[in-house]
């Protein structure tokens, strides 16, 4: 782990994230997370498991006008647990105004946080660690290819696998069953509910979880230009529900009614292009439609 927090300099006040930085156009990720420090501001410090995000840092600057820690792909919770715990000593002995603490905040892709970094994430919840953790979901290895990940959804083709046989991990229901401060999923072409629960989560204290679904042109192989409409298809779909954990309760922000057939979401992307070309494969999209319609029944009962 690289232990050294460097600070973006010179820059105007209105700077966010950079113009140049050499990330993918249309990067769902890249958007969510714009949004997200949009409303978290500059008293932060981003602790960035390797991944997509890691490109953003060249050194030694940041695209952030905060602080920011880079991390081995596992370690991201661990070095905001450091991170957090020299803030508090530093208020402790007076060393730090309050008004100066920050907030600590992991950005991990969907391979550290449903595998690699799983255990570390699981291990810094049960310690109640004050953070947020926010994961863009592209499902799979994006940063090195777009090999299969936990979070590869069915019959997905990727770098290694012509049609995945795997089912995407809940990595939602895996945070709400250590029963944390709070949890949603979120997705950058919804801003609006976005915004809610980013507000949501500043107000609480303790572990929490933003979720964010991750339109990745490259890897899903789509239009940059279409990175939005994907992602609202997503929520109309119902493959990606947008849901919060708090109070110990699990409650839908966005309920779509009537939701399109899957089959719409799936169209517009070449890694599912095998399930339409050259014939479709009616027994796995009927598969795919059965198992959201099962969730939302699940839900509505």
């Amino acid at each position: 782990m690289i232990n050294v927090i460097h600070r973006m300099k010179d820059l105007p006040s209105t700077h966010l994230l950079g113009t140049g930085t050499p990330m993918c156009a249309g990067c769902g990720g890249l958007g969510g997370l714009h949004q997200i420090y949009d409303l978290l501001g500059t008293r932060t410090v981003f602790v960035n498991a390797a991944g997509c995000m890691t490109l953003l840092a060249a050194y030694p600057f940041t695209p952030f006008r905060g602080s920011w820690l880079y991390t081995a792909m596992a370690s991201a919770p661990a070095g905001a647990q450091g991170v957090r715990d020299a803030l508090d000593i530093l208020l402790e002995q007076g060393r730090m105004p309050r008004d100066e603490d920050l907030t600590t905040v992991v950005i991990t892709g969907d391979g550290s946080a449903y595998g690699m970094g799983l255990s570390a994430t699981s291990a810094a919840i049960e310690r109640g660690l004050d953070f947020i953790y926010f994961c863009y979901d592209n499902e799979g290895y994006g940063n090195t290819g777009q090999q299969s990940s936990s979070a590869t959804p069915h019959a997905a083709r990727t770098a290694t696998s012509r049609s995945h046989a795997g089912r995407k991990k809940d990595l939602f229901a895996i945070w709400a069953a250590h029963q944390p401060a709070y949890a949603a999923t979120v997705i950058a072409a919804e801003p609006l509910d976005l915004a809610k629960k980013i507000e949501k989560a500043k107000s609480l204290r303790g572990p929490r979880l933003i979720l964010s679904l991750a339109p990745c042109p490259p890897g899903w192989d789509f239009d940059p230009a279409d990175a939005i409409t994907i992602g609202r298809l997503a929520v109309r779909s119902g493959i990606w529900p947008l849901k919060e954990y708090v109070d110990g309760r699990i409650v839908h922000t966005n309920r779509p009614h009537p939701r399109v057939p899957v089959e719409d979401y799936l169209k517009t992307q070449g890694r599912f292009r095998h399930l339409f070309e050259p014939r479709r494969d009616e027994t796995l999209l009927a598969e795919i439609q059965a198992r959201v319609d099962a969730y939302w029944a699940s839900v509505d009962t």
